[in-house]
């Protein structure tokens, strides 16, 4: 059992370096995500990892253990509703007023190992053929993103949200529990890291940010933090779609609701009028 200075201490870094709030409720998680962390490391327990995070820390160490503690739960077309409302409503509204060729920009921030993004590409490939696109998808961590950009997955990641079509359409067989992602969903998905603490100009503007089931994890500054730095990327007219247990109100103004529909926001500034 980790001790509740050690526990402040983690509770800090995490906060500090993922944005993520350890609530006392979630110690049980410490020990059992931790311990495989200790054990890489060439350290006997979670108790002398805690120490060294203390004493010692090295980037690789901080590094693990955020990796450990952060959640990457996904599957693809997670919750259906989203992603039907971004083909039928949101991508016809940006293209009645879109002027000129410059292509429709979406982010998956905290994108995990990529379902999210890949789901909308297949929407894209499906139902905007030849329209001009580009899709990026962001996560803290880094082996996350490594494993999105290859584009492989198990037998069952698969079978959560795909449909036998789609996983014919768009996959090939690597073996009886593993499928790969097809080249041509490959080439229109960019994958970087990135911490949504953090700047992301270098990422230039988006026309729909999708940063959903994360803010969950935060507590209420860090929230008003992470919406206002997506608020500097988006286009004026853009939209924002959130996860169904999240909200901006009492949270930021820089966003408001799309009317009734749940989960997704305009920018405060929005001239769009369609929800």
């Amino acid at each position: 059992m980790i001790s509740s200075v050690d526990f402040l201490s983690l509770q800090k870094l995490l906060l500090e370096r993922s944005g993520m709030a350890l609530t006392s409720d979630k110690l049980y998680l410490v020990a059992s995500r931790l311990a495989p962390v200790a054990q890489k490391l060439g350290l006997k327990s979670v108790i002398e990892l805690m120490a060294a995070l203390r004493e010692r820390p090295r980037e690789e160490m901080i590094n693990a253990v955020i990796e450990a503690m952060v959640t990457h739960e996904s599957l693809f077309f997670r919750d259906e509703r989203p992603f039907e409302h971004l083909t039928h409503v949101v991508i016809p509204d940006i293209l009645s007023h879109r002027l000129g060729m410059r292509p429709i920009r979406i982010w998956s921030a905290a994108c995990s190992s990529g379902q999210e993004a890949y789901s909308i590409a297949m929407l894209i490939h499906e139902r905007f053929p030849g329209m001009q696109f580009e899709i990026l998808g962001t996560d803290i961590s880094a082996p996350i993103v490594a494993k999105a950009r290859a584009g492989v997955y198990s037998a069952f990641e698969v079978k959560r949200g795909l449909t036998p079509e789609r996983l014919g359409r768009f996959f090939r067989i690597v073996d009886a529990q593993t499928y790969a992602i097809s080249d041509t969903l490959r080439r229109m998905v960019r994958f970087e890291t990135h911490n949504l603490l953090q700047s992301a100009l270098r990422f230039g503007f988006f026309d729909v940010v999708f940063c959903r089931n994360v803010l969950i994890y935060f507590d209420a500054p860090t929230k008003m933090r992470v919406l206002e730095l997506i608020a500097r990327q988006m286009d004026p007219d853009g939209w924002l779609f959130l996860g169904s247990a999240d909200t901006v109100v009492g949270v930021t103004d820089k966003f408001v609701g799309a009317g009734q529909e749940r989960g997704v926001y305009r920018p405060a500034f929005s001239t769009s009028k369609v929800a």
